[in-house]
């Protein structure tokens, strides 16, 4: 049992109604809980990470908000882990490196938000420390992102960052071909 499910930051401030609606988070969201019933049916493991923001003047992912809350859709079991952080790669100042080590687990399936963010910063440590990491790109999301005044969709953005980690940093599939392949 080396490999584990790493589902980063689906929480409701995501989601319609939240703090930092991203795009098709409730898409990506239903993805990743088609990966998660498969890894439970498998005995795999699974882990859940949660971001609490604990900068001053945080507008979303405040602790003991609903909208930091973990999403209904893939709301973790009693025997499944749950990791909290506080800043955008999964690894830092958290206990999921010795989890892992712990669990014995070489590869990570990713899903979650935002994949500009949390699972790109997420991915490119997991890379550094040795893991083999697949990327679930459908059951990723994200947001409109500007610079220089120039606008770019949320598509774009989502696609440019899954081409870039697929070029060294993980294999980027589709939850179909992942499921297909457990």
């Amino acid at each position: 049992m080396n490999k584990a499910l790493v589902i980063i930051d689906i929480q409701n401030d995501y989601f319609p109604g939240g703090k930092n609606e991203l795009v098709n988070s409730t898409g990506a969201s239903l993805k990743a809980k088609e990966l998660l019933e498969t890894f439970r049916q498998k005995n795999l493991p699974v882990i859940h990470i949660q971001h609490l923001s604990v900068r001053p003047g945080s507008a979303f992912f405040v602790p003991n908000t609903t909208g930091a809350e973990i999403h209904a859709n893939v709301y973790p079991q009693a025997s499944e882990t749950v990791i909290t952080k506080n800043y955008p790669n999964s690894f830092r100042e958290t206990g999921l490196q010795n989890h892992l080590q712990q669990q014995e687990i070489k590869h990570l399936v990713v899903a979650g938000m935002m994949s500009h963010m949390c699972v790109d910063a997420t991915v490119r440590a997991a890379k550094d420390l040795g893991y083999d990491i697949t990327v679930a790109a459908d059951a990723c999301a994200t947001k409109n992102l500007s610079i220089q005044g120039k606008e770019m969709e949320a598509s774009d953005v989502h696609h440019a960052f899954m081409a870039a980690l697929n070029y060294f940093y993980a294999d980027v599939k589709s939850t179909a071909e992942l499921i297909e392949q457990l």
